[in-house]
């Protein structure tokens, strides 16, 4: 659970298609050998193993939930990692009830929708079973409590580390940085492919070298100007970016970040603070029209004639008359509630102002996306209570990274 990163809205739509198809996991007339190699041990953490079933079943899992990457090295990765968690927790008496481990599937259930049945007959009919799931939630709670019983002790947030954090960051309000960008389209067949090369392309240390690749790889329109994107204030970027940017030197690179259907990859170009607040805001309005048939040069050509005839979102509706009401969507939301990839078009948009950047469908829908305006905020106090339960659970997680590397390194792993 700690490293997943996938689309709700993508296996909400996964889930209903495989309900829908009423596919069956079943072993059949599986011969007695094939089962003795799937059930055979893959891999022994301590005195623990895990099999090429419970391997299989979390590739699976994977699939289902759109994380990026090789899924086979990613699921042996965390099988391992679920071992030496339960392990360490058992060790000093932890174990998560039936009711707590209930309740955690449930949680998990709903982040898609979904009440906690329905999800187990969606990945059953991918070929995940329920005790799969049960055990991925286990490891992921026990791992929790005890991380809360070994360290939690030891966080203390003051009033002074609640200040530093707001004078450092002034909640971003006067800081604006310079940014390029490579924003690479990874539809499910290539997802393993883009996520190799952005791994690559995030060891890249020179401006030059990050240019010429988003030239070559990049799908945004700033790959024109080599992924250079102007001066942007930086609460205008979506909130769970910032501290990665904020976190970074000139010329630096983050992480491969993905997104729906796309990894994205930021290099500061710099950054400058000023007196001056920039802007925050409770709400932008934004229409997205789709257009069938995936990023081809005829969808580009067809995007290219609505961008030429709308100057406002309003202009949307004359396009999508008389056409399936599918087609066209405009929302207001809360800049957290926005879609990271369509909240980072947005943050380069002035209103009026489309992208053709995205992609829905896992690729097989174009997106001309259109920024309609933004709503400021209104001044508010800041939420010190928030901030400092937000310090206790970074320097938290700061303890559970550390503590987890030392038990891998203490691990007698052997791999077959």
């Amino acid at each position: 659970m700690d490293y997943m990163k996938f689309s709700f809205k993508s296996f909400t739509r996964t889930c209903a298609h495989a309900l829908a198809c009423g596919a069956l996991f079943t072993f059949g007339s599986v011969q007695h050998s094939n089962a003795q190699g799937l059930f055979a041990t893959a891999i022994k953490v301590n005195d623990r193993s895990i099999t090429n079933f419970e391997i299989d079943e979390r590739v699976k899992f994977l699939g289902l939930l759109r994380t990026p990457g090789d899924h086979r090295k990613l699921a042996r990765e965390q099988l391992i990692e679920d071992r030496l968690k339960l392990g360490a927790a058992q060790s000093v008496g932890i174990s998560p009830t039936r009711e707590e481990v209930d309740a955690g599937m449930g949680e998990f259930a709903g982040r898609v929708n979904l009440e906690t049945a329905e999800f187990i007959k969606a990945i059953n009919a991918g070929g995940v079973s329920e005790d799969a799931f049960r055990a991925f939630v286990l490891s992921g709670l026990a791992w929790r409590q005890l991380v809360q019983a070994k360290f939690g002790s030891r966080i203390t947030v003051s009033e002074e580390d609640v200040d530093r954090l707001i004078a450092a960051s002034g909640s971003g309000d006067g800081i604006r940085v310079l940014l390029s960008e490579i924003i690479m389209p990874a539809p499910p067949s290539q997802a393993a492919a883009v996520q190799e090369r952005a791994e690559r392309i995030s060891q890249i240390t020179s401006t030059a070298a990050f240019a010429s690749e988003a030239r070559r790889y990049s799908a945004s329109p700033s790959k024109a100007r080599s992924g250079r994107l102007d001066w942007l204030p930086i609460t205008q970027l979506p909130a769970p970016l910032r501290p990665l940017l904020l976190g970074l030197a000139p010329g630096e690179i983050t992480d491969p970040i993905p997104l729906q259907n796309a990894i994205a990859l930021f290099q500061l170009r710099g950054i400058e603070e000023s007196d001056v607040p920039e802007p925050k805001y409770a709400a932008i309005e934004y229409a997205a029209y789709y257009i069938s048939g995936g990023r081809t040069d005829a969808t580009l050509a067809a995007a290219r004639k609505v961008q030429s005839r709308v100057d406002r979102c309003d202009d949307l509706y004359g396009v999508a008359k008389g056409q399936d009401p599918s087609v066209l969507d405009r929302d207001s939301k809360k800049p957290s509630e926005i879609p990271t990839d369509i909240a980072l078009e947005l943050a380069k948009m002035d209103p009026g102002e489309t992208s053709t950047a995205l992609t829905r469908a896992d690729g097989q829908t174009l997106v001309v996306l259109m920024l309609c305006g933004r709503t400021p905020e209104l001044e508010q106090e800041v939420d010190r209570a928030e901030l400092s339960l937000g310090l206790q659970n970074q320097r938290l997680a700061s303890f559970s990274k550390g503590y987890l590397e030392e038990l891998r390194a203490d691990a007698r792993i052997v791999e077959k």
